[in-house]
């Protein structure tokens, strides 16, 4: 099992999670995280600076079976990103045992 780990633009939220669901990861979970950037210069709106460092972000924890790691970090990559600095960052560790709380049960099964 692999726990993908993912630090998106919040406003490509809704697009990564339709992608995650289209193909069949249907269980995850996220919150609202700012955290700083290497971006060093602001944007100018209407005469005002702003900063673009602390964007900001969604952060989504993935648990998925061994089979599904590559199509659920192509649908957040392919998802996600707008081509721009800042677009976030997917972090991939090994899990090694889950556990379904209400039967007792252990492994990949409890992941469906």
């Amino acid at each position: 099992m692999k726990k993908i780990e993912a630090i998106i633009r919040k406003s490509k939220f809704t697009v990564v999670k339709e992608a995650l669901h289209d193909v069949g990861v249907n269980f995850f979970s996220y919150w609202d995280v700012t955290g700083l950037g290497n971006e060093k210069e602001g944007h100018v709106y209407r005469g005002i600076s702003y900063s673009t460092s602390d964007i900001q972000r969604r952060y989504l924890s993935i648990v998925v079976n061994d089979d599904f790691e590559a199509a659920t970090i192509k649908a957040i990559l392919s998802s996600a990103a707008t081509g721009n600095v800042g677009d976030g960052k997917i972090f991939v560790s090994d899990i090694n045992e889950s556990y379904r709380i209400r039967t007792g049960e252990k492994g990949g099964d409890t992941l469906n």
